[in-house]
């Protein structure tokens, strides 16, 4: 068995249905549950054997303490975590008790059980942090993509609190010898992705006749990987990855944010046309930019790549196209998660910069 923290959010769910789709090994599935975790993302394995679902909070030692005894599982795949920047301006406390606190009472109660294993166990056993690229602070626009030796330069609450838990897991391995593998991945996009961030949100408004926000001049650069290919670079890590070592996962696809917006209006005008066949491009509104945004990330996939054979399967173009598809596919879950309390946070963040 695995314990999977953090799995039912966007790219935790996503791990843990591709894991059971391919493999006979049951998972452990930890979460809190917050406004990111929904248990719909999960309902085609609610009744699979190989599924437990536990609500809990990762800060909660004694419930992973009883976890860890009772399951025994032979690696964790830490999600669990506060990871929107927006959030993390107006309010940075949450993310520093989830992915601070957090990562040190998981941290804590893993090694704990990690040094009470014996035989082939403890050799085998491997904690695996998921993380972003967001720690490498921002680059120009002709400066090299991040690699794993990339100085750490957090520019955001957000940031910060993911950088710090970094540390946490390299100081574990390096002061405790707890096997760790440490991944920082580049934006994510794809299924279940809860609409607060840019690809979701500009579907979702894009079908509600909503203004489609974008942040200053609309050319910040991100690395896009598409959701599923990112969970296959975790099992990849998971699988062969060198215990101590950091594997920069990413998409090799660099789009300014607005050519994303561009990029989705014209699928939507495709699939989904307007009645008055305006294209939804009109719906576009410039609004006051993120306070500290960075300007670029990229990311150097070269080193899981040559040491896991990795790569990503999709391109930015299949993958959007794959994304809409499924946002379209899937109104009724997309309603389920727009609750009130997603509406009052998308008025307080978009009021003050004009949408």
């Amino acid at each position: 068995m695995i314990l999977v923290t953090g799995g039912a959010g966007f790219i935790g769910s996503n791990f843990v249905l591709d894991w059971l789709a391919q493999s006979d090994e049951p998972v452990l599935n930890l979460d809190k549950l917050t406004y990111a975790g929904n248990r719909e993302n999960l309902a085609s394995v609610q009744a699979h054997a190989g599924h437990l679902f536990v609500q809990g909070d990762i800060s909660d030692s004694a419930l992973l303490d009883s976890l860890l005894a009772k399951h025994q599982p032979r690696a964790v795949v830490n999600f669990a975590a506060e990871s929107h920047v927006d959030r993390s301006i107006h309010g940075p406390e949450d993310f520093i008790q989830t992915n601070i606190m957090g990562t040190f009472r998981l941290l804590e109660a893993v090694r704990a059980y990690w040094g009470g294993l014996t035989g082939e166990a403890k050799p085998a056993f491997r904690f695996l942090h998921v993380s972003t690229d967001e720690v490498y602070g921002s680059l120009s626009k002709n400066e090299p993509a991040f690699t794993e030796s990339h100085p750490y330069e957090p520019n955001s609450p957000y940031s910060a609190s993911k950088a710090a838990s970094d540390h946490l897991v390299r100081a574990y391995h390096h002061t405790y010898g707890l096997p760790v593998l440490t991944t920082n991945c580049s934006n994510n996009y794809g299924p279940y992705h809860f609409p607060e961030k840019l690809i979701p949100l500009m579907i979702v408004n894009a079908l509600a006749g909503k203004p489609l926000p974008v942040y200053g001049d609309g050319m910040q650069i991100r690395d896009w990987l598409y959701v599923k290919d990112h969970c296959s670079a975790i099992r990849a890590v998971l699988r062969g990855g060198r215990a101590g070592e950091v594997y920069n996962v990413g998409g090799w696809n660099e789009k300014p944010n607005l050519d994303i917006v561009h990029t989705i209006c014209a699928l939507l005008d495709q699939l989904r046309p307007k009645t008055s066949g305006k294209s939804y491009r009109d719906q576009i509104t410039y609004v006051a930019d993120r306070p500290g945004h960075d300007r670029r990330y990229a990311i150097d996939a070269g080193k899981i790549e040559r040491e896991l054979g990795w790569k990503p399967v999709e391109t930015f173009e299949t993958g959007i196209a794959k994304t809409v598809q499924w946002y379209l596919d899937n109104q009724d879950w997309v309603g389920h998660v727009q609750s009130g309390a997603y509406r009052e946070w998308v008025q307080t963040n978009y009021a003050a910069r004009g949408a």
